[in-house]
């Protein structure tokens, strides 16, 4: 799958949408937000943990559903509605990822840096909350597990 930019978001402020199974890119991120008129840039980065409630974690694969994409520009949108930003970028993953990958980037940019907290903040939780991408975690034991499936 090749990645999937952002078409049709009408806030400017949302820089970058995407959904690929690639390896992500902080700079791509970056890149997207950059601009002179932002005093802060915060970035979350979420990457795949060897653990998880005291198990072994050996890897795990994230999956999609189709209406992901439009999901993630709604809370991109959002984001860049109700808070005072200049830029919002987010990319997920899917697909298998190894210990260590980057699973999900999500930034902001504002005019100072409390406003690019807050907003960075609520990006990512919303996104866990509402975006419908599922993680099958596989555990050393030889058990699995889905996470965030209906």
């Amino acid at each position: 799958m090749a990645p999937k930019y952002s078409a049709g978001v009408s806030n400017p402020a949302v820089r970058l949408v995407a959904i690929q199974d690639t390896p992500l890119s902080v700079d791509d991120v970056l890149k997207s937000l950059d601009d002179d008129a932002s005093g802060g840039l915060v970035v979350f980065v979420g990457r795949v943990r060897d653990h998880d409630h005291g198990k072994g974690v050996t890897g795990l694969s994230y999956s999609a559903h189709p209406s992901a994409l439009d999901r993630l520009k709604d809370v991109c949108t959002r984001v860049a509605e109700e808070y005072d930003v200049t830029g919002v970028a987010a990319v997920h993953r899917v697909g298998d990822l190894a210990i260590g990958d980057l699973a999900v980037v999500v930034a902001t940019t504002a005019g100072h840096r409390g406003s690019s907290f807050e907003a960075s903040r609520a990006l990512i939780d919303t996104l866990k909350a509402e975006v419908p991408i599922w993680k099958h975690q596989l555990f050393a034991d030889g058990t699995d597990e889905w996470v965030g499936a209906p």
